[in-house]
């Protein structure tokens, strides 16, 4: 398909989303951040559903899983934010901006040393993305996606051992 054939089925479909993506949020940007993120997603398989009169549910289900996936990561950090921030854990510790960066550094190496197919599924795995969605973006089994998700937190956590608490 070419790329003005999908910018005019964008154009038409873009309302129909917008729509879509009101069912789930009331602000405007977090709408067009979802209505552009399902456009992404689809590109990927666009091919398979473009003549299939299941498009827009198939839009529509794309669209609802990056949802779920950003509020599971919302509630993911809020978890983590009252767990350290509204708990006395700070009080005892100085903050020493040096050593900060310096382990902001150890875990960029540490991350920059995998492969770029490796660190990108790591990222998304990082993102809450399910292995079957990591699976079908990479086109790889699930299993593979598993295995090569396990390895890479051996292999973090390896170059990483010197910040571990025992």
């Amino acid at each position: 398909m070419e790329n003005a054939d999908l910018n005019v089925l964008f154009t038409e479909k873009r309302q129909q989303l917008n729509q879509f993506a009101s069912q789930f949020t009331s602000d405007y940007d977090e709408k067009e951040d979802l209505v552009q993120e399902t456009f992404i997603r689809a590109l990927k398989s666009i091919h398979n559903f473009i003549h299939d009169p299941k498009l827009m549910t198939w839009l529509y289900v794309i669209m609802k899983n990056i949802y779920i996936n950003q509020y599971r990561r919302e509630k993911r950090k809020s978890a983590i934010y009252d767990e350290y921030v509204h708990t006395d854990y700070f009080d005892g510790i100085s903050i020493n901006q040096t050593e900060n960066k310096m382990i902001h550094d150890d875990i960029n190496k540490a991350f920059e040393s995998l492969s770029e197919d490796n660190a990108e599924i790591f990222r998304m795995y990082l993102d809450g993305y399910k292995y079957q969605e990591i699976a079908e973006v990479y086109d790889l089994p699930e299993g593979t996606i598993k295995s090569r998700i396990h390895v890479i937190r051996k292999t973090l956590k390896e170059k990483l051992k010197m910040y571990q608490i025992n």
